[in-house]
């Protein structure tokens, strides 16, 4: 009995230190590699496939410098205004919504950009304990590791923005018939608007809803400071 604890108790730090080993180097790599393709890109188009779909998947990787300078501003104004300031985790955002979930109301969503870049790089779209634990891991490795320039960099090339739609890039080709350095002001409030719910909202067909939304992010997209530091 004493071995084979011993065996499980040696089993169980091999595990714990070739997690921590194997997830601190995938951020390490991914401070500079092009993240092309993400778990839930996998999800997706596994669920293509059990529905007998065709597969959707358009994502092309491009540099921050080749994105319209107005993207991180409406993806701030929208998602989190308070990016460039905190360290990965907005308190009073994530108190409000638990407070709201805790009295039955609609919830919102108190996730950073940071957060929602961690999920979709490294984790699954499920809601559980164990998958925020993760994300709160991964979420403070990045911010430590990355830096906001390549958080952001990351987030709008790996953001689902439609339908097997993901990245600046290929929402700006499919939507608007331009690279994602030619997008307007309007449009990256447009494509903001939408990620609450980019399989439900559509900046190609945009709802009355969306219109006011893009509307709301415009106004507030004056008063976001975008300047990153490398």
């Amino acid at each position: 009995m004493k071995k084979l604890l011993h065996r499980l108790q040696r089993l169980l730090q091999i595990v714990v230190i070739f997690f921590f080993a194997s997830t601190l180097l995938a951020v390490v790599a991914y401070r500079w590699l092009p993240v092309y393709v993400t778990p839930l890109m996998v999800i997706r188009c596994a669920q293509q496939v059990g529905h007998g779909e065709h597969i959707r998947l358009r994502h092309h990787w491009v540099p921050m410098s080749e994105m319209s300078s107005h993207l991180p501003t409406a993806v701030m104004a929208s998602e989190d205004q308070l990016f460039m300031k905190h360290h990965g985790f907005d308190f009073n955002a994530i108190s409000a919504a638990w407070e709201e979930q805790r009295a039955g109301k609609r919830q919102r969503g108190g996730s950073t950009i940071s957060q929602q870049t961690a999920k979709n790089v490294f984790l699954w779209p499920a809601h559980s304990w164990v998958r925020k634990g993760l994300e709160v891991y991964f979420t403070a490795l990045i911010e430590l590791v990355w830096g906001k320039q390549r958080i952001m960099e990351v987030y709008l090339n790996s953001i689902e923005m439609g339908d097997g739609i993901y990245g600046a890039e290929a929402v700006a080709q499919l939507h608007f018939n331009c690279t994602a350095s030619e997008l307007s002001r309007v449009q990256c409030a447009l494509i903001a608007a939408t990620l609450p719910n980019p399989l439900r909202y559509s900046s190609k067909e945009p709802s009355a809803y969306m219109l006011r939304r893009q509307t709301w992010i415009l106004r507030q997209m004056k008063n976001i400071n975008v300047k990153m530091e490398e």
